[in-house]
């Protein structure tokens, strides 16, 4: 009887054991656990913790609470001003009703991964590439306001969306680029024909100021002159101004200083050629001029001449 007893014991120990272990859920902090009784949602939703549901009467479903980040494929699509461009962006939600996300869709990640991408091909549809490339705050704004519409339907909350990268075509990036190129050779230009103008300005101001002093005109060519022979690597040719040696030439008769020789010009080769024979002409001419005519000479020895005869 007693052996009776004590088997009846241990099988009752061995069953409260094992229903113990069958009921007993554990669900995480950040976890809810939706509990379904023979397929009827029980309104308790599971906190965190240590819970208990009866076997093979309640299932119980845990929800993510974790906000979730869901990348979306890239969408291609054409523009406003009828450009194809590639478009991706990144969905941040998270799950604010567990019984709703798990009741009023199949799955709701699927469910906002379709919507997101739907979103996004009509935000590409409806914006111009500008507002693509530069007003992406607006673009984010509208984006999460169209996903967010019919996801609160379904305990969801979308938290942020975000445009990642916006692909274009080649010909596009070229032609942008030349645009861009374009732009900022106009704005060279522009500058360099506002320099040229300043300069032209100051330099009529010189030209005026050197004018009325000569002698700066001077003073200027001779830095020119100093700045040039500096480098040390070309052969310089300065020209002499003629009113500078006039104006030598008056300072030395105001002073009364006699006046040196000024140096020969140089002479050409043709004239260097020609002085010997000039010099040769000009010595022979006394020559002749110094003899007497053939007549004279005779008559000047007649006893020679008759001597010569006798």
């Amino acid at each position: 009887m007693v052996e009776e007893l004590v088997a009846t014991g241990v099988v009752l120990a061995s069953a409260g054991t094992v229903y113990l272990m069958a009921a007993a859920r554990v669900v995480k902090q950040y976890e809810r656990g939706v509990v379904f009784r023979l397929g009827k949602l029980r309104s308790e939703v599971r906190g965190p913790g240590f819970t208990m549901v009866v076997p093979f009467v309640d299932r119980l479903q845990k929800v993510n609470m974790q906000v979730v980040t869901m990348p979306v494929p890239a969408q291609e699509g054409i523009t406003r001003d009828n450009v194809t461009v590639r478009v991706d962006a990144v969905v941040y939600f998270k799950v604010t009703a567990p019984a709703e996300a798990i009741v009023r869709v199949e799955d709701y990640r699927f469910a906002v991964a379709q919507m997101a991408q739907t979103s996004l091909r009509s935000i590409i549809g409806k914006s111009e590439l500008d507002d693509l490339l530069s007003s992406r705050e607006k673009l984010n704004q509208g984006l999460e306001l169209m996903i967010d519409s019919p996801a609160v339907e379904w305990g969801v909350t979308i938290d942020r969306v975000e445009i990642k990268d916006v692909s274009l075509p080649e010909t596009m990036k070229r032609s942008m680029a030349r645009q861009a190129e374009a732009d900022r050779d106009r704005r060279a230009r522009v500058i360099n024909a506002d320099a040229e103008l300043q300069a032209s300005k100051k330099l009529a101001e010189a030209a005026q100021q050197m004018a009325d002093t000569p002698a700066a005109l001077q003073l200027r060519l001779l830095q020119t002159v100093t700045a040039v022979a500096a480098e040390k690597n070309s052969t310089l040719v300065l020209p002499f101004p003629v009113e500078l040696l006039r104006f030598l030439e008056k300072a030395q008769q105001v002073s009364g200083v006699p006046q040196q020789p000024v140096a020969a010009p140089q002479q050409t080769p043709a004239q260097i050629a020609q002085q010997p024979v000039r010099e040769q002409s000009a010595r022979e001419q006394p020559v002749q001029e110094q003899l007497p005519p053939p007549e004279t000479l005779v008559d000047a020895d007649p006893g020679g001449a008759n001597s010569g005869q006798g």
